[in-house]
């Protein structure tokens, strides 16, 4: 059995926001965003595919202040800092925003980097415990370390990241935040047993159960 994804990043499509969205991607199991997409935008699409929704959130999307915190209306599930167990089959975690450049929310130092992913490792260990392996997919909003990534510090790739793909070795590793101008810009590339995908405007992406 295959899961296919539908992975969304930074602009948006008129292609997705359109009923013509429908049709064209009536395949599609699960729709994940690697951030900075309006929330609208992602409820349109989720709701006219008829599908469920993760996300993560990036630099330059905003919340709404709330009692509980940060509220992001949508019919989404927010992964940052998270473990979400898909139909059974899929280990999805994410991590929020980019290294910090100015004073915007969701941008945080390498070190904040680091707690993010540490906060994950409970989870993590658990699922090697109970499902034989840690991680199917993490997704981001920044790259990892010297993948993707560009020499200014807005987009200066999460050494965490790095990290956590070559010792937790997810099938995928998804992100966004690195747009993509030219065809001859790198949007794929496998670290150890990871295969790390740009999702800059849509992406798809199909899982094998045994992958």
């Amino acid at each position: 059995m295959t899961i296919k994804i539908l992975a969304v990043s930074d602009v948006e499509q008129s292609l997705l926001y359109s009923e013509r969205a429908i049709q064209r991607f009536s395949d599609t199991d699960l729709i994940i965003s690697c951030g900075d997409l309006p929330m609208n935008y992602l409820d349109f699409v989720a709701s006219q595919i008829n599908v469920p929704l993760l996300y993560v959130v990036g630099n330059h999307q905003y919340a709404v202040a709330g009692p509980q915190g940060d509220i992001y209306p949508t019919m989404g599930f927010n992964l940052h800092r998270r473990m979400r167990h898909f139909e059974g089959q899929l280990l999805i975690a994410g991590v929020e925003g980019c290294l910090r450049y100015n004073h915007n929310p969701k941008q945080y130092t390498q070190l904040e980097m680091w707690q993010h992913v540490f906060s994950l490792l409970p989870a993590l260990f658990w699922n090697r415990m109970h499902h034989g392996r840690y991680l199917d997919i993490f997704v981001s909003h920044a790259p990892p370390w010297k993948i993707h990534d560009q020499d200014d510090l807005a987009h200066t790739g999460i050494r965490a990241f790095r990290w956590l793909n070559k010792v937790f070795r997810p099938k995928y590793h998804l992100h966004g935040h690195i747009h993509v101008y030219r065809s001859d810009t790198v949007t794929k590339s496998v670290y150890y047993q990871t295969t790390v995908m740009n999702c800059y405007g849509y992406r798809e992406i199909v899982v094998g159960k045994d992958d």
